[in-house]
């Protein structure tokens, strides 16, 4: 059981990786479950991600007061927009893909900005 915990740990972490360069793909809620499956799997590896640079400050943010900082939130909702603006311009998706994607995105912005920012 703790290898399958250790697999799902990297798809999670791998996701949230490429979700960084995919504005559709979230990389937070990947890299809380990469850090969910750790700990249930191997301390060395749930250690590693809490201490790393770029994803320990989410973690932890999330994991003590249920927040996402200004940064993260900022990127998250211009990428979003990003997405939309590109559907609409670019990719001259249809009418009701258009609107669906629009309401998913505002629904995730939502979600995103109604979070609250982590301590000073």
């Amino acid at each position: 059981m703790k290898l399958a915990w250790i697999g799902l740990g990297f798809l999670a972490l791998g996701l949230g990786i490429i979700g960084i360069a995919l504005p559709l793909l979230p990389t937070t809620p990947f890299v809380l479950l990469a850090a969910f499956c750790f700990a249930r799997s191997s301390e060395r590896l749930h250690q590693w991600l809490l201490q790393h640079p770029l994803f320990g400050p989410m973690i932890s943010n999330w994991r003590d007061h249920g927040a996402i900082g200004r940064g993260t939130k900022l990127l998250s909702v211009s990428s979003m927009a990003a997405v939309l603006l590109a559907g609409w311009l670019l990719l001259e998706l249809p009418g009701w893909l258009l609107l669906t994607q629009a309401v998913v995105l505002t629904l995730c912005a939502a979600f995103v900005l109604s979070r609250p920012e982590p301590p000073a």
